[in-house]
């Protein structure tokens, strides 16, 4: 039997390449403020595969994704076993955008901050008299570039996105721009109305994409988990207040709170977490994961 081993490790994930496609397997592993914590979340990585699965194949109409099979049967020897079935994703290359798309329809964590300053969402003026965990008029795009592991992502506004992608693909990059912030939104918009019939709001979340072999603007990486995304449950949501959410700002609440856990989590934290990110699933999906 063939052996692989990673030819890239994110916080989260690990990318395998098998030659005429990529293994995309989600760890147990959970980041909070760019730092891997020392525990794993045993699961996750099989609730965010299977909620990629979920929205790359609800999205199919707005735009293609990178997304081949689930099933490691489909994939190598070597993935045919427990520590593969569930987390992992047969997946096309692409050549990735240097993009990080992010939308937020609502505001809340560094956009709340950044408003109460000065007005303003990563350089987009928004009304006055918005309070924290408002819903926003209209999603707003505000990208960023992608860092290192360990690093922190900068903000940029779409004219910077404009500049960042000219340097990359000479001649495409207003159009790349364009379009990374067009599907952004209508990928933004028809999720949150879906998530909103089953009581869960999409506050904000981060897309990437990349160009296949044809040149065609394609989808990848993860999409709308917990990990990825602020979930928070429609019932009992009230702005002017922090949400209780779905997804890891669970996590993050907690290591605030406890400045020096050196990002060790205990147990019933570790538990609530996992519980949360099954129960988002099951609401998206109406389907479980044991």
């Amino acid at each position: 039997m063939k052996t692989y081993q990673p030819v890239k490790e994110g916080k989260v994930r690990e990318i395998y390449d098998i030659g005429d496609a990529l293994v995309m397997v989600a760890t147990d592993r959970i980041s909070a403020f760019d730092v891997i914590l020392k525990n794993q979340i045993v699961k996750k990585g099989t609730v965010l595969t299977q909620m990629s699965k979920f929205w790359f194949d609800y999205t199919e109409d707005i735009i293609p994704n990178h997304m081949i099979s689930v099933d490691t049967a489909d994939m190598p020897e070597f993935f045919q076993n427990e520590k593969y079935g569930g987390n992992s994703m047969l997946c096309k290359k692409l050549t990735m955008l240097p993009i990080e798309c992010i939308v937020r329809g609502y505001i809340t964590g560094s956009g709340w901050k950044s408003y109460q300053e000065n007005g303003t969402v990563c350089g987009i003026k928004l009304p006055d008299g918005l309070i924290e965990c408002d819903k926003l008029p209209e999603p707003i795009y505000t990208p960023s570039t992608k860092a290192d592991l360990g690093d922190h992502d900068e903000n940029i506004s779409f004219e910077q996105s404009i500049d960042v992608l000219e340097k990359h693909f000479p001649g495409h990059g207003e159009a790349y721009a364009k379009a990374l912030r067009d599907n952004t939104i209508a990928l933004y918009k028809k999720c949150a109305d879906y998530a909103l019939s089953k009581g869960i709001i999409i506050a904000d979340t981060k897309f990437e994409f990349g160009l296949d072999e044809n040149g065609t603007l394609v989808i990848g990486d993860e999409m709308l988990t917990p990990d990825s995304s602020r979930f928070w449950p429609l019932e009992g949501y009230k702005p002017g207040q922090g949400q209780p959410s779905f997804d890891k700002q669970f996590v993050r609440d907690w290591l605030k709170a406890n400045p020096d856990s050196d990002y060790n989590l205990p147990q019933d934290v570790i538990d609530k977490t996992i519980d949360k990110y099954k129960e988002a699933y099951h609401l998206l999906t109406d389907k479980t994961i044991d």
